[in-house]
């Protein structure tokens, strides 16, 4: 699991780099590519493929890694709503933005996962409180 939160942060790097970086001065290694987000992609489908599917919202909670996870995916969401914004004055590439949303279904099925492992049984929100 530390492997790939380390991972994940020099992705983050990049992707930071390139927003920094006017898109004719990124180098190719200072930009997002396809390649990132079909690496994202197949963890997900790793993960997810580890706990029952979910088909409802679940409180973000659990042991300590998987709240931090839960957190870590609402930052990650918010930041994807951030680059759609920013996207409409000054084009973002698409895999900077498919790479956030999948970055953030990324860290929900891992807090899934290391919530399952220890025994946290996910709660799905009640409406009718």
């Amino acid at each position: 699991m530390g492997e790939l939160l380390v991972r994940l942060q020099h992705q983050l790097y990049v992707a930071m780099s390139e927003l920094a970086t006017p898109p004719d001065h990124a180098p190719p290694a200072h930009r997002i590519s396809s390649r990132h987000v079909a690496e994202l992609e197949a963890l997900i489908d790793q993960y997810s493929g580890e706990i029952e599917p979910v088909h409802a919202f679940v409180l973000p909670r659990g042991t300590p890694a998987g709240a931090a996870l839960h957190i870590a995916r609402t930052v990650a969401r918010r930041a994807e709503r951030e680059l759609w914004a920013l996207h409409a004055e000054a084009p973002v590439s698409d895999e900077l933005i498919q790479w956030a949303n999948r970055l953030s279904d990324l860290l929900f099925a891992v807090a899934l996962v290391v919530n399952r492992k220890a025994g946290f049984i996910e709660q799905a929100p009640n409406y009718a409180i």
